[in-house]
């Protein structure tokens, strides 16, 4: 269905493609995953035909009906449903066409239009767009609000529920799961296992490709790599052919050693539980695939503080939440060192109230939170993200939370999160989201925490970045608690599973696997126990008081956040449409004689200049979705 044929792809003087060949058949589900900068997001762009080739061939059929999840977000006034329904562009075109024939009286056109739009089924597309959004997570009181009133993840998933809604034969996602909770993830996978086309996806998540993708197009050295089977068989693959270099023996073999020395310790005193059992099964099996990461440009370790204190955390009898009514009621939770906890949950149940109060950051509505003295908690959210120091570097944020340390210890420390050389000293405000997150990794592993609590801290993380913090936690000493939609994370570093659910924290028995039938059992119950009265109905005058003022409140708080990130959207429109005029000029193959080097010159220096000024907008437009989004 899509062929490759030897082609080379520029973006900039070297190729991110060079005489790269692959070939894409129907029906097959592919994850495209490589390094950041492969150019994975870049081969997009040539099947959308927003690129062209520099040499080569590419082809897709020409009755393709290609739909792709935008990754621009729009701030619009159109109702989320209507937003949705948009992606089906043929059915909005009949409607614009019926109503003009309405107008002009044309009975024939009427009839013909009718037909029409019963052919594509058009009278079942609002309840088909409804279901798509209730499988991402979306309230039926969500239908009718503008995108504008939704935060920037919403934002993305309703742009992944209009590229479902939009009728087509090759499906591109870029990185659909971002911004997805672990619910919205599974039920993603099941509506992408029945898709009756063609699937690329560029994904960071290794279960959920485990999941979906029949095959993988890995991008290494300027060329396509093709594998049958998900992300485990990749591994194995891969890692048979670079077992085969002698060169790399050496190190292959110290790696399985030390892993093979982690299951041994963890077998020893593994219970018959269910998850630990499982877990298990996990280790041994990456004892087998380390030779696929041993060119992993990450290594490091989270070291533990000298003294630790049993328990490092407690929790009793809490009720946690905001004001009024508590999210939780009655929490007991003891947090002994060597304690790994994953922590489960319907959207919206309560996880992050839970982390934030186990943190510190929200104070208890009753009972008693008590720490060790000698507790030292290392934390991540999204949000550590933004207080970090944009104009200082890596280099310098380590270097103000030790002053002691030696410049070749900084160094050495970051090298193991693969800042080295000159990005070591340079600011960080040009940095990615990944490269962020990262640092800020670095920067609670160069603390020694004994408690790591950490909140989804695999978002903007690339595969290797993901490996590497597995197998760092593995070998932590002090105690995990895990807030995750990566379940190959959860399965290889926790323990035991909490289930935040119906106001309660109690123990799971099971596994991920019988999570996932509690869940849709869960969901099951909900859609059963809707209730046709709402909470406001049956408050008190005083309640209904405070709660308005509360929301006037945070309506003023919002509006300068929802008024910058409209003017970064709109500049951020107008740079990424002058990046590609001067891509396109520099596409220009007669631009790189000897002849042009000063317009050479110039429209190189604009495009660095743009990218830069793109790269600050977009990381600004990311800060505000993300305090938007913790503030909805």
């Amino acid at each position: 269905m899509l062929k490759f044929d030897a082609i080379t792809l520029r973006r900039g003087p070297e190729p991110l493609l060079d005489n790269a060949s692959a070939l894409v058949h129907a029906g097959q589900r592919v994850a495209v995953i490589g390094a950041n900068g492969a150019g994975k997001t870049t081969l997009f762009k040539l099947i959308l035909g927003e690129l062209g080739l520099d040499a080569g061939e590419f082809s897709l059929p020409g009755d393709c009906r290609v739909a792709h999840m935008a990754q621009e977000v729009d701030a619009s006034a159109r109702s989320a449903l209507d937003y949705v329904l948009d992606g089906h562009a043929l059915l909005r075109q009949l409607q614009t066409q019926l109503a003009q024939a309405e107008s002009a009286g044309d009975d024939q056109q009427l009839a013909h239009l009718h037909g029409e739009l019963e052919a594509i089924h058009a009278y079942e597309a609002p309840a088909i767009a409804e279901k798509l959004l209730h499988g991402l997570g979306f309230e039926q009181a969500d239908m009718q609000r503008p995108v504008s009133a939704f935060s920037g993840g919403w934002r993305i998933r309703l742009n992944l529920a209009r590229a479902l809604m939009s009728p087509s034969d090759l499906l591109l996602l870029d990185e659909p799961t971002n911004h997805l909770d672990l619910d919205a993830m599974l039920w993603l996978e099941q509506w992408l296992k029945r898709y009756a086309g063609t699937v690329l996806l560029i994904s960071h998540d290794r279960d959920f490709i485990d999941a979906v993708a029949t095959h993988v197009l890995h991008i290494e050295a300027k060329k396509l790599h093709q594998y049958v089977g998900g992300y485990s068989q990749f591994e194995r693959l891969r890692a048979e052919k670079l077992a085969q270099q002698q060169a790399m023996f050496e190190k292959q073999q110290q790696r399985k050693d030390e892993i093979h020395r982690f299951v041994a310790r963890f077998k020893a005193k593994a219970s018959k539980a269910k998850q630990a059992q499982s877990r298990l099964k996990e280790l041994t099996r990456m004892e087998e695939i380390a030779p696929a990461h041993i060119d992993s440009p990450f290594h490091f370790r989270f070291p533990v503080a000298d003294k630790m204190s049993s328990p490092l955390l407690n929790l009793q009898a809490g009720n946690l939440g905001y004001g009024g009514e508590p999210v939780l009621t009655q929490v007991s939770l003891s947090l002994l060192p060597g304690t790994r906890v994953g922590l489960l949950g319907p959207n919206g149940a309560g996880k992050s109230t839970l982390v934030k109060t186990l943190v510190g950051d929200l104070p208890l509505m009753a009972g008693a939170r008590t720490t060790g003295e000698h507790a030292y908690i290392g934390y991540f959210a999204q949000h550590q993200l933004e207080a970090l120091d944009m104009q200082a570097s890596p280099f310098t944020h380590l270097q103000r939370a030790r002053p002691k340390a030696s410049d070749q210890e900084i160094r050495d420390f970051l090298g193991g999160f693969d800042f080295r050389g000159d990005q070591a000293l340079a600011t960080i405000a040009k940095f990615s989201g990944g490269e962020k997150a990262r640092l800020a990794l670095a920067l609670i592993a160069w603390h020694k925490p004994n408690l790591l609590i950490l909140d989804e801290p695999t978002n903007h993380l690339d595969l290797e970045m993901r490996h590497a913090l597995t197998v760092a936690l593995q070998e932590f000493e002090g105690a995990v608690v895990l807030v995750s939609h990566d379940r190959h994370l959860l399965k290889n570093t926790v323990d035991e599973f909490f289930l935040v659910a119906d106001g309660e924290v109690a123990p799971f028995k099971g596994d991920l696997e019988d999570y996932h039938r509690w869940l849709q059992e869960f969901q099951a119950r909900s859609d059963q126990q809707s209730k046709p009265i709402s909470d406001s109905d049956n408050e008190s005058a005083q309640t209904r008081k405070e709660r308005k003022r509360l929301e006037a409140e945070r309506r003023k708080q919002l509006a300068p956040l929802k008024k910058e990130l409209a003017q970064v959207e709109a500049r951020t429109s107008a740079l990424e449409q002058q990046l590609a005029e001067l891509e396109e000029q520099l596409a220009d193959s007669g631009l790189y004689g000897s002849d042009r080097k000063e317009e050479l010159s110039k429209l190189l220096a604009e495009q660095a200049a743009c990218k830069q000024e793109l790269s600050e907008c977009e990381e600004r437009w990311f800060t505000l979705s993300e305090t938007l989004e913790s503030m909805d």
